[in-house]
Parts: C-alpha cells; structure tokens; sequence
C-alpha cells in the first residue's frame, strides 16, 4: 500500500507542477480528487489516470484499468480523494 500510495502521490506532484497548483503538489491521502472541492478539471484527472496506470505498471510490474465500468458505476467513487484511490488501486493490484 505504501508504494501505491506513493506512486500516487508522486503523479500528483507532477500534475501539479504542470498546473502550477500547490494543493496537489502538497497533496494527501484526504486531498480531493473528484467532485466539489477538487481542483483538478476531468481532463487533469483523466490525465492522473492514465499516469498512475503507466507509473504501476513500469514499477509494479501489473496492468491495471482504473477508469473502468464499475469504478464508474460504484456508489462511493473511487476517485473521490487520494485515500479512496489508493485503496481501489491496491484491490487491483
């Protein structure tokens, strides 16, 4: 969990250099990712996405599809803050 975690939070970092926003350079596990309170568009979170995908499976080792039907679909969006995600990823992984 804590690599997960890590990969995570680094591919924010790196967000949030490009989008010059300090609150996702300094994310944790209860920065919002989704929904009200989140600073990131659905394009910059389409973008986390696909990054955290590629970031675990160049150091994991594992192909994962987060953005799939059923996170999506799930009651409780996995999405929803740093912590939800990494819990999702680790399921999955």
């Amino acid at each position: 969990m804590d690599k997960i975690k890590q990969i995570v939070l680094e591919a924010l970092k790196t967000l949030g250099d490009e989008l010059g926003d300090e609150s996702l350079k300094n994310a944790d596990e209860t920065t919002r990712l989704y929904g009200k309170n989140s600073s990131l568009s659905s394009i910059d979170l389409v973008t986390l996405v696909v990054d955290i995908e590629e970031k675990i499976e160049s150091e994991l080792g594992k192909n994962v599809v987060l953005a799939d039907e059923k996170a999506m679909s799930a009651f409780n969006s996995p999405f929803r803050d740093v912590g939800s995600l990494c819990e999702y990823i680790s399921k999955h992984v």
